[in-house]
């Protein structure tokens, strides 16, 4: 059995710009393993040494993500190898082609029966990556994913709900998306990285996996229309009373 764990190594969004046209300028933002990423990798790191299994990351991104910086970054992590999708054409791919290039590594690595991913990538935020490549393997999927535990041929997780939390457990393969407080993340240190660029990721073409493209077209870009202010200011002792009035008025309340 491996526990498989999907990461992105993105742009992080701090460091772009955007234009007066709207537009996003990502040429000076600097890529780095997705914020969120590193808990569901703490994770699994535990679930893993429990069971006294393989951690196997895996990863679909341009030609970076098999650099040796991009390389050290994500195995230095705790995960024990890594298979990856270094592609520049993967650029051109929207969500859903990018799930099922995800879905076809889960199926290279034997024994996998366990797909954790973070809450959200750092660029995109999208928070549906889970739910795709659950439906590209066929197999259940549960959000907000607080613990994880091996329960013989399952597992038992915690899944943050409105009302609170509840405990589910599950046989066979599940995919799992972590909330960003499921672990203490260890931040690693020069001996993890030094170990990390001698453990092994091996690259699988694009074109090997049969993924299908999916073409999108963007047809326009707008920025959001601000919205007209009534700019009124209330004053005087019932100020208070005023303010809850204007709200009702308005909906709001």
């Amino acid at each position: 059995m491996s526990i498989v764990v999907a990461y992105k190594y993105a742009a992080n969004p701090q460091d772009t710009t955007v234009g007066s046209d709207g537009v996003v300028d990502w040429s000076r933002a600097k890529a780095a393993v997705s914020e969120y990423d590193p808990v569901a990798i703490q994770v699994a790191r535990t679930v893993a040494d429990a069971k006294g299994e393989e951690l196997v990351g895996i990863s679909v991104g341009d030609a970076q993500v098999s650099s040796s910086m991009a390389k050290k970054a994500a195995l230095s992590r705790g995960f024990d190898r890594a298979l990856v999708v270094a592609d520049d054409a993967v650029r051109d791919l929207n969500a859903t082609a990018v799930a099922g290039a995800l879905a076809a590594l889960v199926r290279k690595v034997e024994g996998a029966n366990i797909l954790l991913t973070g809450d959200s990538s750092i660029d995109e935020s999208a928070k549906m990556m889970s739910a795709l490549v659950a439906g590209y393997l066929g197999w259940p999927c549960f959000q907000e994913v607080s613990a994880v535990e091996a329960n013989g041929d399952g597992w038992t997780i915690t899944q943050a709900t409105a009302s609170g939390t509840r405990t589910i457990s599950i046989e066979g393969p599940v995919v799992v998306a972590v909330t960003t407080d499921a672990a203490t993340v260890k931040v690693p240190g020069m001996k993890d990285v030094l170990q990390a660029g001698k453990k092994p990721m091996d690259t699988v073409a694009l074109a090997d996996l049969g993924v299908e493209p999916i073409s999108v077209e963007v047809t326009g870009r707008l920025r959001p229309v601000a919205q007209e202010r009534k700019k009124e200011i209330l004053s005087g002792d019932d100020a208070a009373v005023k303010l809850v009035e204007a709200l009702r008025s308005a909906g709001v309340l």
